[in-house]
């Protein structure tokens, strides 16, 4: 169990809505960003920063971090570019 959530009974739960077409549609429709802010935390969280350290670095506000990492805004590539190189990593992105 992660944070009082049983994973099995959400992958259950999301398994079951899935079969809802239009809950479909939304789900594979926000996974990029769900992707992107994934991809962020873990560069951050593996470069060891805070968000308040990664403020420091990059000149974006911590709160606009925040937002950006709990899914409530999207960033836009330039600032994608500003937060990697405030990580020492290069933005790269790719269509499959």
């Amino acid at each position: 169990m992660r944070g009082g959530i049983d994973m099995s009974d959400f992958r259950e739960h999301l398994e079951q809505q899935l079969k809802n077409p239009a809950f479909r549609a939304e789900y594979e429709r926000s996974q990029p960003e769900y992707e992107v802010t994934r991809a962020m935390i873990k560069a951050r969280s593996d470069a060891n920063l805070t968000q308040a350290e990664l403020s420091k670095r990059t000149g974006i506000k911590q709160s606009n971090i925040s937002r950006i990492e709990n899914g409530s805004c999207s960033p836009n590539v330039a600032t994608l570019q500003q937060i990697a190189a405030g990580m020492g990593k290069q933005l790269h992105i790719e269509f499959k």
